[in-house]
């Protein structure tokens, strides 16, 4: 006789979330959420070899404090990050909650991201070898393939690279040239994206990173053939939204929650 199988707590919670999206939670346990999937992201990219020296920074706004966000301090690597070792910025670029230093380049960007966006929870930017490679050629992603149509007329591009961000004005040029966007490309430099939840950065982040690779392959190959507009815009609207995002993190924070469970300390 079958025996009918029933999903495991991991299945149980995705299909929660497919059924239901986010359920409610207090300030207490929105500020955990935002940290433990802020922490996992990091141990995330560090799997993907989005680690690069002291480059590299994710945010997620408080939910309680709004003009302050959590970021990874200087110096750690994104390996080997816990909640624990998140900090809290203010406004002024000061650290009120950690005893760590902030990335001046995290401050600078960041803080003018999440000052000109009120709808933007989270914030990623690293130094990742394709969308590097990728922003020297100033230029947007095509759409080319499905997964690229998320990011079809919803990423925009920062053409005016000079030099490391380190002053405030800076990075209100970059928010300025994000605009309402998911995203940028900020040329000669790598790939920025945004979203209402930590989730939702990271997976456009990961997703981002891997469009900017198949096209530098497909360039490489020969000359790939676009999705027409009407079909790019169509694959867009049924994958690009928030809840999108944060389904497709879903399975990624099961597994390294899994394999790396001390990230949640």
């Amino acid at each position: 006789m079958n025996q009918i199988s029933t999903p495991d707590r991991h299945g149980q919670d995705f299909l929660s979330l497919l059924r239901n999206g986010p359920p409610e939670r207090s300030i207490e346990e929105e500020r955990l959420h935002r940290k433990r999937c802020l922490a996992a992201t990091f141990r995330l990219f560090a799997r993907y070899g989005y680690d690069q020296g002291l480059a590299g920074h994710v945010t997620a706004r408080d939910p309680e404090k709004l003009d302050h966000f959590w970021v990874n301090p200087l110096g750690f690597h994104f390996g080997r990050i816990r909640v624990s070792d998140l900090i809290l910025v203010n406004d002024d670029g000061e650290v009120v909650e950690g005893s760590h230093a902030v990335n001046r380049a995290a401050f600078a960007i960041h803080s003018a991201i999440h000052a000109a966006r009120p709808d933007v929870v989270a914030a990623a930017h690293t130094h990742s070898t394709h969308g590097k490679a990728f922003s020297t050629l100033g230029k947007l992603l095509d759409p080319l393939t499905q997964d690229s149509c998320e990011f079809y007329q919803s990423h925009a591009l920062f053409d005016d690279f000079t030099g490391v961000v380190l002053e405030e004005e800076e990075g209100q040029r970059i928010a300025a040239a994000l605009g309402p966007h998911k995203a940028a490309i900020l040329k000669n430099h790598g790939l920025l994206t945004v979203g209402q939840s930590v989730e939702a950065a990271a997976w456009r982040f990961i997703a981002m990173d891997n469009c900017a690779r198949a096209q530098l392959l497909a360039e490489a190959a020969g000359k790939p053939q676009l999705i027409r507009p009407e079909i790019a815009e169509l694959t867009a609207s049924q994958i690009g939204n928030e809840r999108g995002g944060i389904l497709n993190f879903h399975p990624l924070w099961d597994k390294i929650t899994s394999e790396e469970p001390e990230l949640l300390a």
